[in-house]
């Protein structure tokens, strides 16, 4: 018997369905291992990022429109099929769910590769890499299994339970994009800490200009806008939210105190919660570490390590 002939409806509908079922793993697995790394971060890299300035964003975005569009063309492909059991052996359909087995069959092989070779070569299995090796492991296997009994008919013979699929995947996306928000906070929440981390990075720019003026001049400003230079090409920054200038005082001969207004408390002062495991955007032994609302820093310059010009100790 003459296999259908494979019409347009059929290779874009097939087509469709296969690029966004692989574009909507690859972001499901990527966000997993952004939510793995923010969680378990990299000690050795104890900086702030955004998460939501870089792929965490994309990754969402990805996962809510291609989930949907390629659970949409899967219901319409088999509604065709019930319509024409024709459609069922169609060349661009057995294509397509082969490759995918193949992938998925690929990927589980490569994964234990990885998780044996990683063992046997005496490195350590720590949360973080364990983690990803189930995320890749339990994705491709459910995906795989999916797809045989795709082949096998199972799901043309239970199309209620095809159904149930759908819906349980859709929830799925669903849970794991509204758990990004309880395990790296909302955007608006990482807002907040990256005007933070604008403010510290402020003023510790302020603090070298000050330091400089000293050696330069032997005192301490008296005032920030006698840290601006133009010939150096140094302005005094002002906070990036409210444009109002941070605070600064004299305290002493060597002694000063600049302050500002937070919005958030420092993440590593916080002993539990999604922001208490995050990295934090200055060193653990930096000393710029803040609560929410206004703080100073109080500093003493050292004239021993920072001494003044000798232009300066000649007058």
């Amino acid at each position: 018997m003459d296999r259908p002939k494979t019409t347009p409806k059929d290779f874009f509908l097939w087509a469709g369905a296969m690029v966004a079922l692989y574009a909507s793993v690859i972001a499901f697995i990527a966000l997993i291992f952004d939510y793995i790394n923010y969680v378990f971060p990299d000690t050795a890299l104890m900086y702030y990022v955004d998460p939501y300035q870089g792929s965490v964003a994309y990754e969402m975005a990805s996962l809510i429109v291609l989930a949907p569009v390629f659970l949409l063309l899967m219901r319409v492909i088999r509604r065709s099929i019930a319509a024409d059991p024709s459609r069922n052996e169609v060349w661009v359909r057995r294509w397509g769910l082969f490759l995918t087995v193949f992938l998925a069959g690929a990927a589980i092989v490569v994964d234990l590769i990885v998780l044996i070779y990683t063992f046997l070569s005496g490195e350590e299995l720590g949360a973080r890499f364990l983690l990803k090796v189930a995320v890749v492991l339990l994705v491709a296997a459910a995906g795989c299994m999916h797809f045989m009994a795709d082949l096998w008919g199972y799901w043309q013979k239970n199309p209620s339970y095809a159904r149930y699929v759908n819906w349980a995947t859709g929830l799925l996306v669903a849970l794991t994009i509204v758990a990004g928000f309880f395990i790296i906070g909302s955007p608006a929440s990482q807002r907040a800490l990256r005007i933070d981390s604008q403010r510290v990075s402020d003023l510790q720019s302020i603090q070298s200009q000050v330091v400089y003026v000293y050696q330069q001049k032997g005192k301490l400003p008296a005032t920030l806008a006698e840290l601006n230079d133009p010939l150096s090409y140094f302005m005094v920054p002002v906070d990036p939210a409210t444009k109002q200038p941070y605070e600064y005082m004299v305290k002493g001969t060597l002694a000063f105190e600049l302050c500002a207004t937070f919005t958030a408390e420092d993440a590593s002062n916080l002993g539990s919660g999604p922001r208490a495991v995050a990295p934090t955007p200055y060193g653990k032994n930096d000393n710029w570490q803040h609560g929410a609302g206004r703080q100073c820093f109080e500093r003493t310059i050292d004239p021993e390590l920072y001494p003044p010009t000798q232009r300066v100790n000649n007058k």
